[in-house]
């Protein structure tokens, strides 16, 4: 079963954060460990594997782009492991020219700079997706994906970047 499935939510991109956490937390009522105590055991191992089941649904669901990386999945789009190198060379470049920028950037105001291009960068290719999905144009989505995920990586080492320059004060 599906994620979405499992909550019992259209497989969609763009999805109610409202509906989303119902639908969490019906679930999880229903397959809490803790309302099987006193069950057999068969009963007690079922729970607890659908209450990690439904944990890792929601986890996957709330975020933005692991619901768009798990859609893509679904809908027959291979994207490489985490980790793998960047196979499209204009991504691999603008990678090399952003990591350098934030290497060099020397003042918490330049790194907040890139940071927060990099969010918008993100904003907008996240918005674009739609229409990719709904086009069923699994290149453009392959590539628009291994490009949010090379932004929200580069987000993290700009957090990192910051926090090195604001320890070193």
């Amino acid at each position: 079963m599906d994620h979405f499935a499992r909550l019992g939510l259209p497989a969609a991109l763009d999805l109610d954060a409202g509906a989303l956490d119902k639908a969490y937390f019906a679930q999880q009522r229903l397959w809490h460990p803790d309302r099987f105590v006193a069950k057999p055991p068969e009963e007690r191992a079922r729970a607890s594997i659908e209450a990690a089941a439904v944990n890792d649904a929601y986890r996957t669901l709330k975020d933005p782009l692991a619901r768009a990386v798990y859609l893509a999945s679904l809908n027959g789009v291979e994207m490489p492991a985490d980790g793998k190198t960047i196979d499209d060379p204009d991504l691999l470049m603008e990678a090399m020219e952003s990591r350098e920028e934030l290497h060099e950037a020397s003042t918490i105001a330049a790194v907040d700079t890139l940071a927060a291009k990099a969010r918008d960068d993100m904003k907008s290719a996240l918005g674009g997706l739609s229409s990719l999905f709904l086009a069923n144009d699994r290149p453009a989505i392959r590539k628009a994906l291994l490009r949010l995920r090379y932004l929200d990586k580069f987000a993290e080492e700009a957090r990192a970047r910051r926090t090195n320059l604001e320890a070193k004060g």
